[in-house]
């Protein structure tokens, strides 16, 4: 008898990547310490390396640092890492170098919590099949948002953007869990806080169907910016009955077709050193 699967699975919904996050900051020095010496990732070696802005690679994702006032999503930036152990002793290392901001971090038994020195809060996770085969990935960004809000939230984004939804219960808190690509998601997480005013920090992410949302956001007046040939942006979550606003961040909206897309990025092996070089390790050899 032939083996039955359950193909569901096997779905993605029409958002194929979770690309990058942008947040602007004020002094690229304790960005660098931050991001580059202290979490291990790679500044871009090709694109963006002047000191009005710097792009950061996390395996096949970045993070956008242009230069301007901080701003800080309001929420929680999920990352996996190779070892956390090692982040820790990193972490610690550049503790002295970014005194005086917002920056600290808290090894815990199942992860790494850190602060960038503006304030963006990073949860960092070791490799494990909830991410899938990803060693090194920006694997999710979790929003805070109202109480009652995560059901349109997930309407929105099914049947607007055509993407894969659940809600979930975690922690005492309903999610709204979008998945952004093949191992990403998109997390709403409701909460009894009010959210900070919201700086035009911002998200960027792929679609297959790149036409169908385009046209279901303008027909309801949702569209910021008409970019460019591939790409369009829109800021606001409504709920599609009332069109009550239920969240804001700004999507930057690419198409398959775009030149960036699955553009290779450099992932270096942060473990290297010139005290124990070992050749042909400089890069990073894991999986994404």
């Amino acid at each position: 008898m032939a083996e039955t699967y359950d193909r569901t699975r096997g779905d993605t919904g029409n958002i194929v990547a979770l690309e990058h996050v942008n947040v602007t900051i004020p002094d690229q020095r304790p960005a660098t310490a931050f991001y580059i010496a202290g979490m291990g990732f790679t500044r871009d070696p090709y694109i963006q390396v002047g000191l009005e802005n710097m792009w950061v690679n996390i395996g096949r994702s970045q993070c956008h640092l242009p230069k301007g006032n901080p701003q800080r999503v309001r929420g929680t930036i999920g990352i996996v890492v190779p070892d956390l152990g090692e982040l820790a002793q990193r972490l610690k290392k550049v503790t002295p170098w970014l005194e005086g901001t917002q920056f600290g971090f808290q090894a815990h038994a199942d992860r790494v919590d850190a602060t960038c020195p503006w304030g963006n809060r990073f949860r960092c996770h070791a490799p494990s099949p909830e991410f899938g085969s990803a060693d090194l990935a920006l694997a999710y960004v979790e929003f805070e948002v109202p109480r009652g809000s995560t059901g349109g939230i997930a309407r929105f984004y099914r049947e607007v953007l055509n993407a894969t939804t659940a809600i979930e219960q975690r922690g005492g808190d309903a999610v709204a869990c979008v998945d952004a690509g093949r191992a990403q998601k998109l997390l709403f997480r409701e909460t009894d806080g009010t959210p900070p005013p919201y700086d035009n920090h911002h998200i960027q992410i792929y679609i297959a169907d790149f036409s169908g949302p385009h046209r279901v956001l303008v027909e309801r007046g949702l569209i910021t910016e008409e970019s460019n040939e591939h790409q369009y942006r829109f800021r606001d979550i409504v709920d599609l009955d009332s069109g009550k606003l239920l969240f804001t961040i700004e999507h930057e909206v690419r198409s398959l077709r775009n030149p960036l897309y699955a553009r290779p990025l450099v992932n270096r092996n942060p473990a290297q050193t010139n005290n124990d070089y070992v050749r042909g390790h400089d890069a990073f050899r894991g999986t994404f």
